[in-house]
């Protein structure tokens, strides 16, 4: 309970930003579908759909193929896309660093814009939120040691 007027306000802030139209223990995937869009190769672009209206954007790798994406279309449908790892963790093995993996990362990036959009934070900001503390999250240390080397 607030106690003074100032925490009554910060309450009432916090509140009035939080996203109340999604309800993320109850969002099921509802769809799959691929746009390709037609340039030097063709770049299939994933989009997720809930039942609550709310969707995830992703792009299969490497000019793959769509059919990378639509494969996991039956296993996806009925999952709660905020359990962004075990759906993951499930398909990853039947992706490969190859274009069979384009499908699998896009998959992966549309959950995380799709959970990023239900939480009201940038997928940027939920992924690689551990990482924060450690600095930026690529291989710039790695770069420096070869040079200094």
């Amino acid at each position: 309970m607030p106690t003074n007027k100032q925490e009554q306000e910060q309450i009432e802030r916090v509140e009035s930003a939080m996203r109340t139209y999604s309800a993320p223990s109850q969002l099921k995937i509802t769809d799959l579908r691929v746009a390709v869009v037609c340039s030097n190769y063709d770049y299939p672009i994933i989009r997720i759909d809930t039942n609550q209206g709310v969707y995830g954007i992703g792009e299969v790798r490497d000019a793959g193929h769509k059919e990378n994406a639509l494969q996991f279309k039956s296993f996806l449908l009925g999952q709660n896309p905020c359990n962004v790892d075990m759906i993951f963790r499930a398909i990853k093995r039947f992706g490969n660093w190859g274009r069979e993996g384009g499908g699998v990362s896009g998959i992966e990036v549309a959950l995380w814009d799709l959970v990023g959009k239900v939480y009201g934070v940038p997928c940027s900001r939920a992924t690689l939120r551990r990482y924060a503390d450690a600095g930026r999250p690529y291989a710039r240390g790695l770069c420096r040691a070869r040079i200094g080397a």
